[in-house]
């Protein structure tokens, strides 16, 4: 993944990056509340070795190496039980010599003769009696049972406090600072590491990227999500200054530069699978070509589960499988949409073998004649992945365009149905991206502007007549709207 990727990775998953470092701020705010506080106290020890009235500079150099030396053994000895057990019985604490060792600790500083003991306890005067006591009780045993006897009855080490126990006034334990800075650093990570495992699990399309990973074919528009789309299908006609209107005009001129200088500009509109908005890019993007003055014929050839009649409010009779079996001329099932030079074929009747039909002679005939007479001709087929009819029909045109919807499209899905198209020997010219949102990381720039200004206002004519008046009312999908 490359930065950029982990940049949107972060911009889409930001709310779970923010969900997961509260959290952690929140457990270590937590621990820091509930736990108990602890206080230490530390006291020092200076460890020499007492040289006789006659020592030499040599026995004095050998006493330093040696007090150098011992110390470090005892560190180990302030822990042991010898020193603690009479600790316990002389302070009355509810615990053994060895519960207090881990309360205790010893530690030397490297190359130097200084003892550190520390004491810690949820009382700061306890802490510093219990290390006051272990210093004391420290000295006893080694000044009577671990360090040799002189002659005269002395022993040799001197332990000399350079530091009293005192008491402490805040607490080493929690560090509520270092809690929350550590909560803060794993929650973040945390929110980071799923967001990177949720990316890199989900196998759906979001992005240009993705479509890039699986495509060397352009990505000809983005269409806006519009959670109304369901209500309002025709918005390319009901509402041409939205955001959604605008990204069907874009892909209209994407698709007018897609195949200049071309003779034959007759497209079949596919999608992977079914749901993804692939008939009402169809009939939008049908309409945003007829607003430009172009002749437009929409030919709905998903004879299977025809939708983009019911979206027009066309009267289903006969069609486009009556034309095939010759029992009706195209004209005779042709319906002129609106004022301007739109013409639907819809479907017909539902036949038993439609991928035939649409490989017949008779279907090249009917694309011949729309292709001399209309400058667009847009076909509505079934998806890729379920039959063959758009693999079939795809030949007998310039290529097919393959809608693919954001969030929802399996990138497998969009490379299988690539893979299906090219050994049917069918050309796919480039991939359209439905449901996308309109802002954020997948979106494809539509939501950045005010679209009372950037409209394609020209192409849109307002209704002058009373023939379509009405048109934006609850009742725009009324079936008198449709002629033939």
């Amino acid at each position: 993944m490359e930065l950029r990727e982990y940049l949107r990775v972060l911009h889409k998953s930001w709310l779970l990056v923010l969900v997961s470092t509260l959290l952690g701020i929140g457990i270590a705010a937590g621990s820091s509340l509930l736990a108990t506080p602890q206080y230490e106290s530390r006291t020092k020890l200076f460890v020499s070795v007492q040289a006789g009235e006659t020592a030499s500079s040599g026995d004095l150099v050998q006493g330093s190496t040696f007090a150098r030396q011992i110390v470090g053994s005892f560190v180990d000895v302030v822990t042991s039980g010898v020193v603690l057990d009479p600790v316990v019985q002389e302070l009355g604490l509810d615990m053994t010599g060895a519960d207090l060792a881990e309360h205790i600790s010893a530690s030397s500083p490297a190359n130097s003769v200084l003892l550190n003991i520390s004491a810690t306890s949820p009382s700061p005067e306890q802490a510093a009696q219990i290390a006051d006591a272990v210093r004391e009780s420290f000295t006893r045993v080694v000044n009577q049972e671990l360090a040799p006897d002189r002659p005269s009855g002395t022993s040799p080490i001197r332990l000399t406090m350079t530091q009293p126990a005192l008491v402490p006034d805040v607490p080493v334990s929690p560090n509520t600072k270092l809690n929350l800075v550590l909560g803060v650093l794993v929650g973040l990570s945390v929110g980071v590491g799923l967001a990177i495992l949720r990316s890199v699990l989900d196998t759906r399309i979001h992005s240009l990227h993705d479509i890039e990973q699986i495509t060397d074919k352009p990505l000809l528009g983005g269409i806006v999500d519009d959670p109304s789309a369901a209500k309002n299908p025709l918005v390319a006609d009901t509402d041409p200054h939205s955001p959604r209107a605008e990204s069907f005009r874009a892909l209209r001129t994407n698709l007018q530069f897609l195949n200049v200088g071309g003779h034959q500009l007759t497209y079949v509109i596919t999608s992977p699978g079914p749901g993804e908005g692939k008939t009402t890019t169809a009939v939008n993007l049908a309409l945003s070509l007829a607003q430009t003055g172009a002749s437009v014929a929409l030919v709905e050839a998903d004879l299977r589960l025809p939708k983009a009649s019911e979206y027009l409010g066309i009267e289903v009779g006969a069609g486009l499988t009556d034309v095939l079996i010759g029992n009706a001329e195209i004209d005779d099932v042709m319906h002129r949409w609106g004022r301007n030079q739109l013409h639907v074929v819809p479907a017909g009747r539902t036949p038993p073998n439609p991928s035939e039909l649409l490989g017949s002679t008779a279907m090249d005939q009917v694309l011949d004649v729309l292709n001399r007479r209309f400058d667009y001709v847009l076909i509505d087929s079934p998806p890729t992945l379920m039959v063959t009819d758009a693999a079939v029909i795809g030949k007998k045109t310039a290529g097919l365009l393959m809608v693919v919807a954001s969030g929802s499209t399996k990138k497998h899905a969009l490379e299988g149905a690539a893979r299906t198209l090219d050994t049917a020997g069918a050309d796919l010219l480039g991939v359209i991206v439905t449901m996308l949102a309109a802002k954020g990381p997948d979106s494809y720039g539509y939501g950045n502007y005010g679209y009372g200004g950037y409209g394609d206002t020209p192409d849109y004519q307002p209704e002058a007549d009373g023939v379509y008046a009405g048109r934006r009312a609850k009742g725009r999908m009324a079936k008198g709207r449709a002629r033939g």
